[in-house]
């Protein structure tokens, strides 16, 4: 029994040379001949439990992305071309629309309204394929209704609790500062940071509370569940703090106990006291109907009326107050509070990063150490106390609202918007509530917009074209003749099933993947022994010498 298992093997060499390990199989067709072909795509998860190949070649795009941006000395983003003719002339005809929209409401032809909704679609649609970015207005989705006042409004005045922040004109820059050194030479630096969140009770050296009973699990789920708001606060702040465009790239993960923080790569240097004072004076204010103590419990729920089309008590079979109620008492109420605040701790790293030296690369290593794991599989849970720890986090997460529409606050007696009779308080899809986020929902590799000028497409399409040039490939995907939309497809492509009479079983695949690897590895090796010895023959003048006598 000591003896290795040979399929065993054949995924550990696969996952050695960045064979896919679930790939997704398609069946390729010729409309023209009926010629028929099974093709392998690797399945692209990020995730290092699901596919450890993918997973890793994820990450080093993600490193790539980071290091490219990080000590740019130029501005990664041009300035947009002008609109075309054709693209002024379907804004304008958009404008037309929204107009005539507008005139038939006011008119009250709510009959014409659903026609001119539907050229506007067909316009917008006219404007993404002319080449226009983003959305020229939101859309018409029907959610007037829902809120016939507009869009609530709440006071921007600084809560009295925080220190005011300085506020200067953010210039468009987005490269740091550079400094010059006493013999001429010029640098520029960036940093590196890390943001946490406050404490919530003393906690063991193994992330455990030290007193469970008084740790406040329903803060930290509040806090999870927010965390991304509060650091798209903390970037606006500090932008306006310093008066320029600062740009970021990070990871958010969660500390040893288990409440999430996040690391960022920072282009240019800021002052430490800048940062820290900046962290300090960020907040987000959770305007939400309170939720301190739940209403009912997961064992006694609100029960839906069909007739009436609404949730109502079990007892007394009142209607539960509605969410637009809700929020109307919050508006009338002058002395009113938020629900939650989100906050920074007080624990700020901050560290200056040289360009081209080891430390930069090992921080680029240690921000993305985790990205390929789940939030709750960073840090193992060993003991039981770390176990109990979880589940108690778990527990108040899956009862902690995480939106407007959330099932939980039928917990708190308040009906969600757009309820439905098919709502489970407790069993909310939403990630937040999952075990294995931590209550971290949204994206954990946040990037800025103008960090690095270029997509995860870009980087990949750079990493190809580096191995073409290495190669001595002078044609590639872009060099293929264009195809007419007018000309009918010359394949068909479908899903394929592993039980399908035409797909090879997935070690014959894993095993044809592996040599084709093996294969380019071989070949990438040698192309880049060839490249070597040709630099230092350019290079070395002994080398040129000798050449040129024979």
């Amino acid at each position: 029994m000591a003896l290795p298992m040979s399929r065993q093997v054949l995924k550990e060499m696969a996952a050695e040379y960045g064979v896919c390990l679930h790939p997704v199989t398609l069946r390729r067709t010729d409309l023209h001949t009926g010629q028929t072909e099974v093709i392998d795509l690797p399945c692209g998860s990020t995730r290092d439990d699901k596919c450890p190949p993918c997973a890793k070649r994820a990450r080093r795009l993600r490193q790539t992305q980071i290091r490219e941006g990080w000590h740019r000395t130029d501005e990664p983003a041009p300035a947009p071309e002008p609109a075309t003719e054709a693209q002024r002339e379907l804004i304008l005809l958009r404008a037309h629309l929204e107009f005539a929209r507008d005139d038939a409401q006011r008119a009250a032809q709510f009959d014409q309204v659903p026609a001119i909704d539907q050229a506007i679609t067909e316009v917008e649609e006219a404007i993404a394929a002319e080449g226009l970015r983003g959305q020229v207005a939101p859309p018409h989705d029907g959610n007037e209704d829902d809120n016939p006042g507009g869009r609530r409004k709440r006071s921007t005045r600084r809560r009295q609790d925080a220190p005011d922040l300085p506020r200067k004109k953010v210039e468009p820059r987005t490269v740091g500062k550079v400094y010059t050194a006493p013999d001429g030479t010029q640098h520029r630096p960036s940093m590196w940071l890390t943001l946490t969140l406050d404490s919530y009770g003393r906690v063991l050296p193994d992330g455990t509370p030290v007193n469970p009973d008084t740790y406040d699990y329903r803060r930290a789920a509040w806090d999870a569940v927010h965390f991304a708001r509060l650091l798209d606060r903390f970037w606006q702040n500090l932008r306006r703090c310093v008066g320029w465009n600062v740009q970021y790239a990070g990871c958010v993960e969660p500390q040893r106990r288990l409440a999430p923080h996040a690391h960022f790569a920072i282009r240019g240097t800021i002052p430490r006291a800048v940062l820290r004072q900046v962290a300090a004076a960020t907040y987000h204010q959770v305007w939400w109907p309170a939720a301190d103590e739940p209403v009912y419990s997961l064992d006694r729920l609100p029960v839906w009326d069909g007739d009436r089309a609404e949730w109502v008590d079990p007892d007394t079979r009142e209607p539960l107050t509605t969410w637009a109620d809700a929020l109307d008492a919050i508006d009338s109420n002058p002395d009113a509070e938020p629900a939650h605040v989100v906050r920074f701790g007080v624990q700020v790293r901050a560290e200056g990063v040289t360009p081209g030296t080891v430390h930069a690369q090992r921080t680029i290593g240690y921000i993305t150490k985790y990205i390929t794991k789940s939030a709750a599989d960073c840090h193992k849970t060993d003991t039981d106390r770390q176990r109990d720890h979880l589940d108690r986090l778990w527990h108040q997460l899956r009862v902690t609202p995480c939106n407007d529409r959330c099932a939980n606050w039928l917990l708190y007696g308040i009906q969600p918007k757009k309820a439905h009779g098919r709502l489970q308080a407790g069993r909310c899809k939403g990630k937040v509530h999952q075990r294995a986020t931590l209550g971290i929902g949204g994206r954990r590799i946040l990037v800025s917009r103008d960090w690095s000028g270029k997509t995860l497409a870009d980087h990949r399409a750079d990493a190809r074209a580096w191995v073409r040039n290495l190669l001595g490939v002078t044609t590639g995907a872009n060099d293929a003749d264009p195809v007419d939309q007018d000309d009918p497809p010359a394949y068909a492509w479908e899903l394929a099933r592993p039980e399908d009479a035409d797909v090879p079983p997935l070690q014959h695949r894993l095993l044809r993947a592996l040599s084709q690897r093996a294969q380019w590895k071989a070949a990438l090796l040698a192309a880049r022994d060839k490249a070597a010895q040709g630099a230092a023959t350019l290079t070395d003048p002994d080398l040129t010498g000798q050449e040129g006598r024979a």
